[in-house]
């Protein structure tokens, strides 16, 4: 149990929530961010689908790393990304159809998400399952802090409200605040301003980083 959960392994976890961010740092799997952000519940349920799907797909990939020929090893990633991806999207479909309908065609875009590439070719063929899947939860998770962080501002300040999964719209600015002059900042909920905020969140993250500046 302690070499499950040895320091090299937790790193696993916690690396791609700071100064290993897929999106800040390696600046992979953007166009969904910008995509999916506008409200907070289709961020939170992106977030977990690509996370399980990552995961599982680092799992599968590594015990199978030593079988798959590399002419065509892409096309086995490919297939099993596709594979898990369909069952997320048919399991939306059945439990939580409304948030299937505004993620739209962006769960079947998970195939393509560089994050899952990356991942694949760059750890699960080259390690054991078990890091693999460390890798994929760590990855996926810090995806998603990022599409939420992204989605929480936009949702608030262009909307007045926050959309949680099974708790529906809540209201964040009183609506007396509203009686005393306050709008919405419409620009919050348009796609460049989603660029913006990502772009925001990469320059306080470097600038607080020694690290990162150190290797820039």
């Amino acid at each position: 149990m302690s070499e499950m959960f040895s320091k090299k392994n937790l790193k696993l976890l916690t690396n791609p929530l700071g100064d290993d961010n897929p999106i800040t740092v390696q600046v992979l799997g953007v166009c969904s961010a910008l995509a999916v952000t506008v409200k907070l519940e289709p961020a939170i349920v992106m977030g977990l689908s690509v996370t399980i799907v990552t995961a599982f797909a680092n799992v599968i990939i590594s015990a199978l790393r030593n079988t798959i020929p590399s002419r065509i090893r892409i096309i086995v990633q490919l297939v099993v990304i596709a594979a898990l991806v369909i069952l997320v999207d048919q399991i939306l479909k059945a439990y939580a159809y409304d948030v299937s309908k505004q993620l739209s065609v962006f769960v079947g875009l998970i195939i393509t998400n560089c994050i899952l590439m990356g991942r694949l070719e760059a750890f699960a063929l080259g390690n054991k399952p078990w890091p693999s899947f460390l890798d994929g939860i760590g990855n996926g998770a810090g995806y998603g802090m990022i599409l939420i962080i992204i989605a929480a501002l936009r949702e608030i300040t262009g909307s007045g409200t926050l959309t949680l999964p099974g708790l529906g719209e809540l209201r964040i600015i009183p609506l007396s605040f509203y009686d005393m002059g306050y709008a919405n900042n419409g620009l919050m909920i348009l796609p460049p301003m989603a660029l913006i905020t990502v772009g925001l969140i990469i320059w306080f993250q470097r600038s607080r980083s020694k690290h990162l500046q150190e290797s820039n």
